[in-house]
C-alpha cells in the first residue's frame, strides 16, 4: 500500500522524498500548492492543522491501522521506526540522531528560512522591504551554524555519525541551498564535503527532483506572495 504524500518542492518536502526514496517505500505525491493556498483546504487541514506541508497518511500504520502524520521531524522519525533503518542501530546512536535533527528542526531551518525571506523575498515584495538589520542578523546566524555543522563533520563521515541517516536527510535540502543564503564554502571544507557526499547518491537525487518543473519565483509572483507571506484575503 502507498503512503500519500502531501508535498510542495521546498527544503522541508524534499526532506521527505529522499527518506521514501532511500528507503525504498512505494508512495504517491498530492501537490499542496503553497502559492496557491492549497494548505489552507480544510481537507488538508484534517491532516495538517498546522497547515504546512509536509504530511503522510500511511494505511500501514501502527497495528495495520492507517495514520496521519505532519512536521517533517516526526515523520522523518516515523518512517525510521517504521523500517528500522537510519533512525540508529543503538540508543547512542538515537541519541545522536535525534539531537542533529532537532538541530535542524529548531535551528538551521528556521534560520535559513529567515535568511531566504529577507535576501530573497523582502525586497522583491510591493512596496519593496529591503532590510539590512534583517539580513544581517540571519545571514550571521546561518553561517554560525554552519559552522556549527563543519566543525562536527571534522570528526564524522555523517551529520551522527559514521553512518547516514534520517539527520543527514533533514539538513541537506536546507543546507544545499547555501549560496541562497549568502554563506561561503570556503572556509568550510568539511561541509563542503558532506554536501557533495549526500548530494551524490541517487535516492538523494531523485527525491529532490520530485515535482522540480512546480517550483516557482515568489519574488515575481504577487499572488503567491500575499498567500505566503501573510497578505492573503
Amino acid at each position: 500500500m502507498s503512503i500519500a504524500l502531501h508535498y510542495w518542492p521546498t527544503p522541508n518536502g524534499w526532506k521527505i522524498t529522499i527518506a521514501l526514496e532511500e528507503l525504498g517505500l512505494p508512495y504517491e505525491v498530492h501537490y499542496v500548492d503553497i502559492g496557491a493556498g492549497d494548505q489552507f483546504d480544510p481537507d488538508f487541514l484534517k491532516i495538517a492543522p498546522n497547515n504546512k506541508m509536509p504530511a503522510i497518511v500511511d494505511p500501514d500504520g501502527p497495528d495495520g491501522a492507517p495514520i496521519a502524520i505532519f512536521e517533517s521531524g516526526a515523520i522523518l522519525q516515523y518512517l525510521a521506526r517504521k523500517t528500522g533503518r537510519f533512525g540508529g542501530a543503538d540508543e547512542r546512536t538515537r541519541i545522536a540522531v535525534d539531537q542533529w535533527l532537532m538541530w535542524q528542526m529548531g535551528g538551521l531551518g528556521p534560520m535559513a528560512g529567515q535568511a531566504h525571506h529577507f535576501l530573497k523575498y523582502a525586497p522583491a515584495l510591493d512596496p519593496p522591504q529591503d532590510l539590512p538589520y534583517a539580513k544581517e542578523r540571519y545571514q550571521r546566524e546561518v553561517a554560525r551554524l554552519y559552522g556549527v555543522l563543519d566543525r562536527q563533520l571534522a570528526e564524522h563521515a555523517y551529520v551522527a555519525g559514521p553512518d547516514y541517516s534520517i539527520a543527514d536527510m533533514a539538513i541537506w535540502p536546507w543546507a544545499s541551498l547555501w549560496e541562497g543564503q549568502a554563506q561561503t564554502l570556503d572556509d568550510k571544507p568539511n561541509l563542503a564535503r558532506w554536501l557533495d557526499t549526500v548530494g551524490a547518491r541517487a535516492a538523494v537525487q531523485r527525491g529532490r527532483a520530485v515535482g522540480a518543473e512546480r517550483r516557482q519565483n515568489i519574488q515575481s509572483d504577487r499572488k503567491a506572495q500575499a498567500v505566503l507571506f501573510g497578505k492573503r484575503d
